[in-house]
C-alpha cells in the first residue's frame, strides 16, 4: 500500500469530471487500498480518486471512531429523498484547516458498485448522506467551498496560496 498526495485547493486538476470505472480489476482494489492507508493517514473520513489525481468514479468512506467501517463506492449515484435540509459543517482533505456550513439534502439513497463490483442500494441519512454528496460532488470536479459565498471562497483560496507559497 502506498500514501498518495492529496491535491489541494485551488489546484485545477479537482475541477476534473472523473469517469465511470468499466471494470474492477486488481489494479482498482489496489487503488482502493491507497486511498483507505491515505484517508486514514490525512486523517479524514472520506476520499474520492479525484483528490489523489486519479479520475476515476471512486470513492471511500470509513465513518467509524476506530476505522473498524470502511465502504466503498465505485461509479456511486445519488437520489434526493428529501427536500428537508440538514447543515453540517464540512471540512475537506482537499480544502485543509477550513471548516464551513453546508445545507446538503438529510436523507438520499445510493448505489454503487463494491470493491469487488457487486451492485449495492443504501439509503444514507446525516452525515452519512453529508459524506456520500460531498465525496459524489468531488467526481464531478465540485468542492465544499462551491457552496460558499464568493467572498469566503476567495478568502479561502487566497490563505491556502500564500500557505503553498511558503511551503514550497
Amino acid at each position: 500500500m502506498a500514501i498518495l498526495n492529496i491535491l489541494e485547493f485551488p489546484d485545477s486538476r479537482l475541477r476534473t469530471i472523473a469517469k465511470p470505472v468499466e471494470v474492477v480489476d486488481d489494479e482498482v482494489r489496489q487503488l482502493i487500498d491507497d486511498m483507505f492507508e491515505t484517508m486514514y493517514e490525512a486523517p479524514g473520513i472520506g476520499l474520492a480518486a479525484t483528490q489523489v489525481n486519479v479520475h476515476k468514479r471512486i470513492v471511500v468512506m470509513d465513518l467509524s471512531e476506530d476505522r473498524s467501517a470502511p465502504m466503498v463506492f465505485i461509479n456511486p449515484v445519488f437520489e434526493t429523498l428529501t427536500d428537508e435540509m440538514d447543515q453540517y459543517q464540512e471540512g475537506c482533505l482537499s480544502v485543509p484547516g477550513f471548516y464551513e456550513n453546508v445545507d446538503r439534502p438529510q436523507r438520499v439513497k445510493i448505489n454503487a458498485l463494491d470493491r469487488d463490483g457487486k451492485p449495492f442500494e443504501m439509503i444514507a441519512e446525516g452525515l452519512l448522506a453529508v459524506c456520500i454528496q460531498h465525496e459524489c460532488d468531488h467526481l464531478n470536479g465540485k468542492l465544499f467551498v462551491d457552496y460558499l459565498s464568493n467572498l469566503k471562497r476567495d478568502r479561502i483560496k487566497k490563505k491556502l496560496e500564500k500557505l503553498h507559497r511558503q511551503n514550497a
